[in-house]
């Protein structure tokens, strides 16, 4: 049992707003005092219980519209729950959104000062740490400049600069870490590692699940304004990338899309050897995947081709029956190809499958993208789409 007292504390908290359907001013008049057909109540949080410890650093993640924001919006005071009750103790920084706190028309010099006061500190204490916050933000050369004229990179500099010079018990990120460039994306990491080893308390909201499991010692998962999880992030995110493709098949069950062409793709497969499908496929199984084709006018010399992408979308593996040397024969109503990878090493996480119809000349008849997909399981000595086990050993030391 954590001995670590609670820095935030949420009870049974939900969040309601009313969606109007009227499209213009003129509709809402009309329709004012009416029936309440013309709006409709959203739940975006729905009674939420949760306790965040000091020192922790935890991960809130789901699908676009599960609430993230909102919750971290209730953490940090921006909105009162319709009900339920938060408690929260300590100084809160808080970057939830682009450019929040800053005025338009005010130089970023202006803007650095009244930021500061809003997060809590005094002029003089912002005269101290004026200098630190502009040269975290490297942006000393527009520090006189309107900020409406800063891009969107500036802004998310300047603000993290602030936030993190305020000296927060509590630390509230909402995806901003994505706008800036690599470099001070790096530079943003270091800072909230280091304020890991001073104890401090982090939530962020990313839609990174490789930042989740890096840098966070427990992940929230929420669907459709619940939590679905609650506890360690390599389980959380695993969980999360099951709901995106539960939401996925749906949307493909609700719109088919229709294969053009005489070429079609009946059905696919991909499971280890020995296992089932939907079992998760471990470092050292073969890996088989299964394809159907078809063609209505009849097919002479014609490819299959997989390809098995990441959940972020990269290609890590692809062959066709051509490269193996396989000889199809004629294809009219169906006509089933194995392909097996023998002893597959993928690192943890979720993978899909995309399988194409073509002829010998590359023409593709037929396209099922994501049509399948598998999971690799977590690996605790390392990260990446490679399974490899890693040893190391110090070969030289000069005290």
């Amino acid at each position: 049992m954590s001995t670590s007292v609670p820095i935030v504390r949420l009870d049974d908290v939900s969040k309601r707003f009313v969606i109007r359907k009227e499209k213009s001013l003129k509709e809402r008049l009309v329709n004012a005092g009416r029936s309440a057909k013309h709006k409709e109540d959203f739940w975006a949080l729905r009674n939420i219980s949760l306790e965040v410890d000091s020192g922790s650093t935890i991960g809130l993640i789901g699908p676009n519209g599960s609430g993230k924001s909102t919750l971290l919006k209730a953490i940090g005071g921006i909105i009162e729950p319709t009900s339920g009750s938060v408690k929260r103790r300590g100084r809160l920084a808080a970057l939830l959104e682009l450019g929040a706190g800053f005025h338009q028309d005010l130089t970023g010099r202006e803007n650095v000062y009244l930021n500061a006061s809003i997060l809590g500190l005094s002029r003089k204490q912002t005269d101290y740490y004026f200098e630190d916050i502009v040269e975290f933000s490297g942006i000393r050369d527009f520090i006189d400049t309107q900020v409406k004229f800063y891009s969107s990179g500036m802004y998310m500099r300047l603000a993290f600069a602030v936030a993190i010079h305020v000296d927060p018990d509590l630390l509230l990120v909402d995806e901003v870490l994505a706008v800036g460039d690599e470099a001070f994306q790096r530079k943003c990491l270091d800072k909230i590692r280091s304020f890991q080893a001073e104890g401090r308390t982090i939530v962020i909201v990313t839609h990174s699940l490789g930042q989740v499991t890096e840098l966070c010692d427990r992940a929230v998962l929420l669907n459709r304004g619940e939590v679905l999880f609650d506890g360690e992030p390599h389980v959380a995110t695993t969980e999360f990338r099951d709901v995106l493709e539960e939401r996925r098949q749906e949307e493909i069950a609700e719109h088919p899309e229709e294969q053009e062409g005489a070429g079609r793709i009946i059905s696919v497969t991909a499971h280890a050897v020995g296992k089932a499908v939907g079992e998760p496929v471990a470092p050292g199984d073969d890996l088989i995947v299964s394809a159907t084709f078809s063609h209505s006018d009849g097919l002479d010399d014609w490819i299959a081709a997989v390809q098995i992408d990441s959940a972020l979308g990269q290609v890590v593996y692809g062959t066709t029956s051509k490269r193996i040397g396989l000889s199809l024969p004629r294809l009219r109503s169906s006509c089933t190809v194995d392909f097996v990878l023998e002893k597959v090493t993928f690192g943890e996480g979720k993978y899909f499958v995309n399988v194409s119809l073509m002829t010998q000349d590359g023409v593709h008849l037929a396209d099922r993208p994501q049509i399948a997909s598998f999971d690799a399981p977590h690996f605790q000595l390392a990260v990446g789409t490679v399974h490899a086990v890693p040893t190391a050993s110090v070969v030289d030391s000069v005290a």
